[in-house]
């Protein structure tokens, strides 16, 4: 990022339900769910391309169900049954799902043509969830119990059904292609992968037995070739299968951590996955060997060698305007801030609870609980570079880092929010007056009142951000200038 870059133009506060706001695909339009009414704008202008009032009345299983042995209801609470609780684009920009989950409901929209419209009504089974395929022509509607996948065409009208998920929020992907659907499946008390041709209307292509006792969830490498999948929370276990089921390896640490893996994340190009769970440690596995090549660890002193990035305390007063503010980098070292974990519990408040590589892996970053306002960033080498993974940066905050993601274009760009009236990032491409490339952590205020940064995400080209509340958002824009 050059030093022209002066910072971010900011909208209007909008309203959204349920932090449902996405930029299509492409970036030329922002899709807004209001209760039951879906807005298009154009983000250039935000002005209002097409809009929808969706009608989530019960459809006759989901009244009957609902009117049997269930207890009354409030009206607020039955009134918001009929908003929309999953919303996305299709990957062409197309069409737009909008599903109400507790209805039953899915709606299918088309920009092109505001008369036109699917709807898609689950029956006895109920809905959990719906999204799309890769295609952008399937639609997926998991339902309750675990008991079916459905998955619907637009182009036929048809449906396939595959039985038995063992999960409806994670043990699922494509291959990176789309080509294939894997799943992990429950078959008579076992853990079964389901391997389905997405090109041949999801036949099935193969049904392998696990080896996990109890499957936690699963991983497809980027080049599609390897499957890591990783036992419960109780049991630090990591398996690596290919596609036809034959188990390569099997990951278990030196030392028995007592707890099982929160985070799995591949690198980009498939060379490396990183594992982390409740100790603080981040082993990083080699797919040439599948051995841990590295342990990274959360360390409490961050000697010299590491640049430590503190955000100024009481830098931001709300309603005084935007503000800007760079962070103070700490000489010397720093100590990371960290939370006392109580190993009695169940679920013990440590470990890594985010693992994420940048664009191109070159950078690796991790979010520790019990070192909420803390995030690490570690350098990884260039393939002809000698392999030695160190951290790189420690960014600390006033308060706990809520969410954390990298640019999805320039691979040295990453955007931060912590719940307070700001929005954070940092950059290792900044270019200063000498146009050396060096660090930078900056402070950016949102220019309005009452409004606190619960989520933040970037644009599919990497220069905008939506920015969420817990009602309402508000776009940023890159405002740049040519260099004199």
């Amino acid at each position: 990022m050059s030093k022209a870059t002066l910072g971010y133009d900011f909208t209007e506060i909008y309203n959204q339900t349920n932090s449902h706001v996405a930029f299509s695909p492409g970036t030329h339009f922002i899709v807004t769910a209001v209760q039951d009414r879906l807005i298009v704008r154009r983000p250039d202008t935000f002005q209002i391309a097409r809009t929808w009032l969706l009608d989530n009345a019960p459809t006759e299983s989901n009244t009957l169900l609902g009117s049997a042995g269930q207890p009354a209801r409030s009206k607020k609470a039955a009134d918001t049954d009929g908003w929309i609780s999953h919303l996305g684009w299709s990957a062409d920009s197309e069409h737009i799902l909008a599903a109400c989950a507790k209805r039953g409901v899915v709606h299918v929209l088309k920009m092109r043509d505001d008369t036109w419209h699917a709807k898609i009504e689950a029956g006895v089974e109920g809905l959990v969830k719906a999204e799309w395929a890769p295609d952008g022509r399937h639609i997926l509607c998991f339902s309750e119990w675990g008991l079916r996948i459905t998955i619907w065409s637009l182009v036929s009208g048809s449906s396939t059904y595959i039985q038995f998920p063992k999960f409806t929020d994670r043990a699922y992907t494509f291959r990176q292609d789309g080509r294939y659907f894997v799943l992990a499946e429950r078959h008579k008390s076992k853990d079964t992968l389901g391997v389905y041709d997405a090109s041949d209307s999801y036949k099935l292509v193969r049904h392998v037995p696990l080896p996990s006792s109890s499957l936690s969830s699963l991983s497809l490498s980027p080049t599609g070739n390897h499957l890591a999948i990783w036992e419960n929370p109780l049991e630090y276990k990591l398996y690596i299968l290919d596609l036809a089921g034959h188990l390569l390896a099997t990951f278990v640490p030196e030392q028995d951590p007592g707890l099982g893996i929160r985070c799995v994340a591949w690198h980009p190009a498939g060379t490396f996955i990183a594992v982390a769970g409740y100790d603080d440690k981040i082993h990083i596995l080699s797919s040439l060997s599948w051995t841990s090549v590295k342990t990274l660890e959360l360390q409490t002193r961050i000697s010299s060698s590491g640049t430590v990035w503190r955000e100024p305390p009481g830098w931001f007063n709300p309603g005084s305007g935007g503000a800007f503010q760079s962070y103070d980098k700490v000489d010397g070292g720093a100590s990371v801030p960290l939370v006392r974990a109580n190993p009695e519990k169940s679920d013990p408040k440590s470990g890594a609870v985010q693992l994420e590589w940048n664009v191109n892996g070159t950078l690796l970053m991790a979010r520790f609980e019990n070192a909420p306002t803390a995030l690490h960033i570690y350098a990884f080498p260039a393939p002809a570079e000698p392999f030695n993974p160190c951290l790189r940066s420690v960014i600390l905050h006033n308060q706990p880092v809520l969410h954390a993601r990298w640019n999805p274009i320039r691979a040295g760009s990453l955007l931060l929010c912590c719940g307070t009236g700001a929005v954070y990032t940092w950059n290792a491409d900044w270019e200063d007056a000498e146009h050396n490339l060096i660090e930078m952590a900056e402070c950016i205020g949102v220019p309005t009142d009452k409004f606190e940064v619960r989520n933040a995400r970037w644009s599919p080209d990497g220069q905008s951000l939506i920015l969420l509340n817990q009602s309402t958002f508000c776009c940023a824009f890159e405002v740049a200038e040519d260099a004199p």
